[in-house]
């Protein structure tokens, strides 16, 4: 037991460093990418009228802001202990309807004659 609960919390570190690390290289993409468009823009004169650079920035700072919200807060409120917790009430919700719907037709008597012609198939 001791050993799987260590393989789990392995994985889940394993997992959690995997997405800090792409949200770090993400970061480092997006300062280089930034440089090259105000060099595209300022320096090549890549459309030079316009500075569509300042668009295309604040565009991907948008993607890294919701890169960072995913990973530093979205996986802390709806990660796996979040998943578990919903399955389990939804498991008991359903448990509580198959009882309620079985007490019904033991009530009518619907449920004794669906046994009954059971045995006698």
């Amino acid at each position: 037991m001791n050993s799987t609960l260590d393989h789990d919390y392995y994985e889940k570190a394993r997992k959690r460093t995997k997405q800090k690390k792409r949200l770090y290289f993400h970061f480092v993409l997006f300062l280089i990418g930034s440089v090259f468009f105000v060099m595209l823009n300022k320096v090549i004169k890549f459309h030079p009228e316009l500075d569509w650079y300042v668009w295309a920035i604040f565009a991907w700072l948008i993607l890294l802001i919701l890169h960072f919200i995913n990973v530093f807060v979205m996986s802390r409120f709806f990660g796996k202990e979040w998943e578990r917790i919903q399955t389990e009430k939804l498991i008991q919700k359903h448990k509580g309807k198959v009882e309620k719907l079985e007490s019904k037709l033991q009530k009518s008597g619907a449920l004794d004659d669906l046994d009954s012609n059971s045995l006698n198939s």
